[in-house]
């Protein structure tokens, strides 16, 4: 196929048109285009005058050869091939399935290959499958009663699963596209494939992350929920089996630990079995609402409320001049900001929206970079140990029951606590408390937000507006460890290969996919198929 970039559309003009402009592009007629797909789609806001959608898109034509050697425009190529290429098996028999520990994307994805590849792996889940998770996450939202075991951190899905479902990746990696493709096969929205900053929303991606779980097990794997693996048995180095649920023995040659950066447990056992790890950076804040007109109208000016445009977004970043870093994360249009707690005693925000993205308010992580330098200590854990801390802090100023204390960005700025909400109203499900989030962040993290609210109002105005809501804190960015591993995945016990975010290697739902498939791919590279014939 030959793939056309620059394809450029009004926001009254269809898809419909596409067709017209590639036969024009190419100089040909129209019965000589045979199929056309559209391979991205972006919006182009940087004048103030017009907006346009920008497509890029592949196109199968008659002669392509000939269309190809009449163009010398860098626009116009050969579309490169970007179907997925399995992996050569091994040899190495396995005497049990492999077992993934985890069903985020790293632990789903990574039972897909595994299933489709005849090896039969077995997921232990700690929490709850998505029904079950969903409804007792609402149960937390409403009551404040808190299931340490599924929550908005564990159950089938990871914790992504209560998020905005967002796609966007910075990883240049050919496993990408079978990600998406595997995720709109499993129900996920078509535009997915092509869309700038493809979102599922959390609605949508709890019904994909069923019928994920589905197809492992219809190509003969298993998944098991409340299975949470709580030991690990090692001989001589290697791994030998797993215990779940303190008292389940379970054999096995071959772990894939994909649990997720929350898994704090999990964590301390695998330093008192010696594995080797590191703390690492991550970042820490709050999480900022605006209501969502005022981000359309920042951004899209006169076009703001296009049907065609849907909410807007925003991504800022900035460098300060004391050494600090702050950004903009997760950012969920029309969302909410969910209280993500998973352990007792503690106040944990994220941001959630649904795939209509209608809600009234915007919202988005607010946060600054920390390095195993701001923590108390050397130990391997001590980031976990920070994230506890600020966590137990938010919890006691927010006066218990999960609320969440919050200040106006305009006290924020002037360093006093904030005695009452404004025009924006929260989100939270749990409720909020008025005060001085200075209570419940770091000095340090503290002086780098108020400047980079004054940077970011620059960018977008209105970002600093006196009446933002700013609602503490937001600790899971990512993991606060690093679980080494060799160049064939495998860690420092011969066996367990760590993978995904909560290992250290990703950042979001696609890279957290990739890195599951990438382990799995290094795993059957050793081990032959338990399908195989011997």
């Amino acid at each position: 196929m030959i793939r056309i970039a620059g394809l450029r559309l009004s926001l009254e003009e269809s898809e419909d048109k596409l067709s017209g402009l590639v036969v024009k592009k190419l100089g040909i007629k129209a019965s000589d285009l045979r199929k056309l797909v559209i391979f991205k789609q972006s919006i182009d806001a940087r004048t103030r005058k017009t907006l346009s959608f920008v497509y890029t898109v592949d196109v199968e034509v008659r002669d392509e050869s000939f269309v190809i050697s009449r163009h010398n425009d860098p626009n116009i190529v050969v579309a490169p091939q970007l179907r997925y290429e399995a992996v050569k098996t091994g040899s190495e028999p396995l005497k049990e399935p492999p077992v993934i520990i985890g069903t985020g994307p790293a632990g789903l994805f990574a039972g897909v290959f595994l299933a489709e590849m005849g090896y039969r792996p077995l997921l232990l889940e700690r929490g709850d499958d998505i029904e079950t998770r969903a409804k007792k996450v609402q149960t937390f939202w409403d009551r404040g009663e808190l299931d340490d075991g599924s929550n908005v951190q564990f159950g089938e899905g990871g914790a992504g699963t209560f998020s905005d479902g967002k796609l966007t990746t910075l990883i240049k990696d050919p496993r990408c596209r079978k990600v998406l493709e595997d995720l709109v096969a499993a129900g996920g929205p078509p535009e997915i494939l092509y869309s700038f900053r493809p979102h599922i929303g959390s609605d949508i991606l709890r019904k994909v992350v069923k019928n994920l779980r589905r197809r492992i097990r219809d190509l003969g794997g298993a998944v098991q929920f409340r299975s949470q693996v709580t030991d690990f048995t090692v001989e001589h180095g290697r791994i030998t089996g797993v215990i779940i649920n303190d008292k389940v023995p379970l054999a096995c040659q071959a772990v894939i630990l994909a649990v997720g950066h929350s898994a704090r447990d999990t964590f301390k056992r695998l330093c008192e079995r010696n594995l080797t790890m590191t703390a690492k950076p991550f970042s820490i804040g709050v999480r900022i609402e605006h209501p969502q007109e005022w981000i359309n109208k920042a951004q899209y000016k006169e076009f703001a409320g296009h049907p065609r445009l849907g909410p807007a977004d925003y991504k800022l970043s900035c460098h300060l001049t004391n050494g600090r870093s702050a950004y903009t994360f997760c950012m969920c249009p029309g969302g909410m900001v969910v209280a993500a707690a998973s352990q007792e005693g503690g106040v944990v925000t994220n941001g959630m929206s649904f795939h209509a993205r209608d809600g009234a308010n915007a919202n988005s992580a607010l946060l600054v970079g920390v390095t195993p330098e701001d923590f108390a200590g050397s130990h391997f854990l001590a980031g976990m140990e920070f994230q506890q801390t600020w966590e137990r802090a938010a919890f006691e100023l927010g006066n218990g029951a999960y609320q969440a204390p919050c200040q106006l960005a305009g006290d924020f700025l002037q360093g006093r606590p904030s005695a009452r909400l404004g025009i924006v109203k929260p989100t939270y499900p749990r409720g909020v408390v008025p005060g001085d989030l200075a209570g419940c962040l770091p000095r340090y993290v503290i002086d780098t937000l108020q400047k980079a609210l004054r940077d970011f109002d620059r960018k977008l105005p209105g970002f600093a507006h006196e009446e933002a809501l700013m609602t503490g804190v937001e600790t899971r960015s990512s993991s606060p460890v690093r679980l080494l591993r060799r160049d064939n995945h495998e860690s420092s016990i011969e066996g367990l290969y760590p993978a995904g975010e909560g290992a250290g290697y990703a950042g979001g739902i696609v890279s957290a996919a990739v890195d599951g498939l990438r382990t799995a791919e290094a795993l059957a590279r050793r081990f032959r198929p338990l399908n195989a014939a011997k």
